[in-house]
């Protein structure tokens, strides 16, 4: 029986690999990933899965050789942006083994993500997870991992402050755009209405090196009032919708009791700026942004309550709680890959098993009940073939140290 097992292997591309155009052309959505799933599992994939956010592209795949599998989706994900694969290669990371299990590990629970700690990648993951598993391009193996994966991000979520942030609300904000969009001085930002915590996050992010302002309002002469203490432009409100692309944050703070920015609108938005993220604040009390827009993928949503999360410690808090979370993460590597390995050995040990008890079978049927010479012929008869093949490696002389090595921690020759 074959000894072989499956590897897990990751190729992609991410926000620090490859330009946002090339991402772009990367870029694999829901409709598309299953005839790009099916196109790898004929290729001779054994199973894989497609995980593309706005800032990562890569393929998850099992697979009994790594090189084979990672050089398949090389040659798919070229095909996909319409380059050599020569070409894309420079710009692809490639992991296998235990790398790529703490790479995976990683990702789930939201380490490597643009803001630390967004829980959003982690439902990201178990979307195209599910959408390989109807797809038929998961199995066994690559569905252990993922489970392994999502017990790995509960318990960091549980058992770390990951999500702790900034000392105040505001500069909780700041800093979570931060983390988003890198520094503010290239950043456009719009303060949807006038209420107070909107202007205050508002003022925040200019305290921080914001440049660029807008505010829109249901009452222009507001709007204007507001625009000119915070020393930025006046927007239309009827022009929202058509604007909101250009803005890569957005402050709401109308609380209306209407929504102001929808789900549709936002998805429009992201599609006009080619899934590059926006990153939204809803200070409205009620809410001034429709909820559904926490599933918009590169829509990174956050409201009071939220922000209250973020800023309960400190950032030194939260870089101590990033520390910890990757601690649990190579730990629970260690655990994962040493469970694959043990596994691994089952078939061998089933054949053993097997061989062993069919040569008993044997020998009692010729020894009938002389106990003597049954003892006698299995020890014979199971001692023959290793004999033999241990007598031959010495004689090479190049296996032989590793081989008794093994034999007497196999037999407790020692003891």
């Amino acid at each position: 029986m074959s000894g072989s097992s499956h590897r897990l292997v990751v190729v992609g591309a991410n926000h620090r690999s490859a330009s946002l155009s090339l991402r772009d052309a990367l870029f694999v959505d829901d409709a598309a990933a299953p005839a790009f799933l099916d196109g790898l599992k004929r290729a001779g994939l054994a199973e894989g899965l497609v995980l593309a956010t706005c800032d990562r592209v890569e393929i998850w795949a099992e697979d009994v050789d790594p090189d084979h599998a990672a050089r398949l989706v090389g040659e798919a994900l070229a095909v996909r942006a319409g380059l050599e694969a020569s070409t894309l290669a420079p710009h692809l990371y490639t992991l296998s083994g235990g790398d790529a299990v703490r790479h995976g590990f990683t990702v789930t629970a939201s380490l490597d993500s643009l803001v630390i700690g967004e829980p959003h990648v982690t439902g990201q993951v178990k979307a195209a997870h599910r959408l390989a598993r109807d797809a038929g391009c998961c199995g066994g193996e690559l569905d252990h991992f993922l489970q392994a994966a999502f017990a790995v991000a509960k318990r960091v979520r549980s058992e770390t402050s990951i999500g702790e942030g900034p000392v105040s609300i505001a500069a909780a904000a700041v800093q979570t755009a931060r983390d988003l969009h890198g520094e503010m001085g290239g950043l456009r930002a719009l303060l949807v209405g006038t209420g107070e915590m909107g202007e205050l996050v508002a003022e925040s992010l200019l305290a921080a090196g914001l440049k660029d302002i807008s505010v829109t309002a249901p009452r222009t002469a507001r709007a204007e009032a507001v625009a000119k203490s915070l020393e930025g432009h006046v927007l239309a409100f009827e022009d929202l919708r058509e604007s909101l692309a250009s803005f890569d944050v957005v402050l709401t703070c109308v609380g209306a009791r209407t929504v102001s920015v929808t789900s549709d609108m936002v998805t429009n938005a992201l599609r006009k700026r080619r899934r590059k993220p926006v990153f939204l604040v809803d200070a409205g009390i009620p809410g001034d942004i429709e909820p559904a827009v926490n599933r918009v993928d590169g829509a990174f949503l956050y409201d009071l309550a939220d922000l209250e999360k973020v800023a309960l410690e400190g950032r030194a808090t939260r870089e101590a709680a990033a520390r910890a979370a990757r601690n649990i993460v190579e730990a629970e590597a260690q655990a994962f890959l040493k469970g694959r390995a043990a596994r691994a050995a089952v078939p061998a040990i089933v054949a053993l098993r097997t061989r062993f008890d069919e040569t008993r079978e044997q020998v009692l049927a010729e020894a009938g009940n002389d106990a003597a010479e049954a003892t006698r012929l299995l020890v014979n008869r199971l001692l023959h073939a290793p004999s033999e093949a241990m007598k031959n490696i010495a004689s090479e002389g190049a296996e032989w140290r590793a081989m008794e090595k093994t034999l007497r921690i196999l037999f407790r020759l020692d003891e």
